[in-house]
C-alpha cells in the first residue's frame, strides 16, 4: 500500500503533533495546518486559520497539491475555556464554536473531493470526554464538544455512499501545554493538577503520544469496518466507578 496523505489542524503542538509525528514514523505524508505552523522535519507545515473559510480552503489545497492529494483528516484544532454557563459571555461561546466546531465543518468541505478520491479515506475528530460526562466548570467547552460527537455521527452517515469513514476520540484531560497553561492560571497549580489527574481512574494524565495512538488506528486501513465510533482515552473516566 501507498503511504497515507494525512492533513492534521492543530498539527504544530499537543495532540496534533504528536500524532503528525507518530504518522511520520509510518511512513505518511503529513501536512500540519496552524496558525504558527512550526513543525519538525520531514512534516510540512502550512499556515491555517480554521476561523476563516478562505485560509482553510488554501492550506488544504496547498498540502493536498505538495502531498500529492489526501487520504486522512484529522480534525484536531481546538481550544478551551473555563467557567459555568454564567460565566461566559455571548463572544466567548461563539469563539469556542468558531474553533472547535465550525472548524471542522469548514476543513473537512474543503478536504472532501480530495478525500472522495482516495483508496482509503478517512476522518479523525479530536473530540472529549466533556462530551459524554458532565464536567465542572466546561459549559462552553462541553457544549462544543457534545456537537462534535454528533456532527460525527452525523457525518459518518452521510459519508457511507462515499466510502469515507468518520470517527472522533474522547480523550480524557491530556498533559499538553493547554493544561500548562489553564494549570499556570490556577491559584495552587500543584492541587489541581493532582486534582485532574485524580479524577481519571488510572490516576494520571492521559499522554498526547496515547491519543496519538488511537487516531492512528481509527485512521488506519485496518480499521475499514468502524466509522461512526468514539473512542475513549480516557482513563477509565467515563465507564469507571472505583471505589475510593
Amino acid at each position: 500500500m501507498s503511504p497515507l496523505n494525512v492533513v492534521i489542524t492543530g498539527g504544530a503542538s499537543g495532540i496534533g503533533l504528536a500524532t503528525a509525528i507518530l504518522f511520520a514514523a509510518r511512513n505518511a505524508h503529513v501536512a500540519c495546518l496552524d496558525l504558527r505552523p512550526d513543525v519538525p522535519e520531514p512534516l510540512l507545515g502550512v499556515e491555517a486559520d480554521v476561523t476563516d473559510d478562505a485560509s482553510v480552503r488554501v492550506a488544504v489545497e496547498t498540502a493536498a497539491d505538495k502531498l500529492g492529494g489526501i487520504d486522512v483528516l484529522v480534525n484536531n484544532a481546538g481550544i478551551g475555556a473555563a467557567g459555568t454557563i454564567e460565566d461566559n459571555p455571548d463572544d466567548e461561546w461563539r469563539k469556542v464554536f468558531e474553533v472547535n466546531v465550525f472548524g471542522i465543518v469548514r476543513t473537512t468541505r474543503a478536504a472532501l473531493p480530495y478525500l472522495r478520491r482516495s483508496a482509503h479515506p478517512a476522518i479523525v475528530n479530536t473530540c472529549s470526554v466533556a462530551a459524554v460526562v458532565g464536567l465542572p466548570d466546561r459549559a462552553v467547552y462541553s457544549a462544543s464538544k457534545g456537537a462534535v460527537l454528533a456532527l460525527t455521527r452525523a457525518m459518518a452517515t452521510d459519508l457511507l455512499a462515499d466510502a469515507i469513514r468518520v470517527t472522533c476520540v474522547n480523550p480524557g484531560t491530556v498533559d499538553t501545554p493547554w493544561v500548562d497553561r489553564l494549570l499556570d492560571a490556577a491559584a495552587d497549580p500543584d492541587a489541581e493538577r493532582a486534582a485532574l489527574a485524580g479524577r481519571q481512574p488510572i490516576g494520571r494524565l492521559v499522554t498526547a503520544d496515547e491519543v496519538a495512538a488511537a487516531i492512528a488506528y481509527l485512521a488506519s486501513p485496518g480499521s475499514g469496518a468502524v466509522t461512526g465510533t468514539a473512542l475513549a482515552v480516557d482513563g477509565g473516566m467515563h465507564g469507571l466507578r472505583p471505589r475510593t
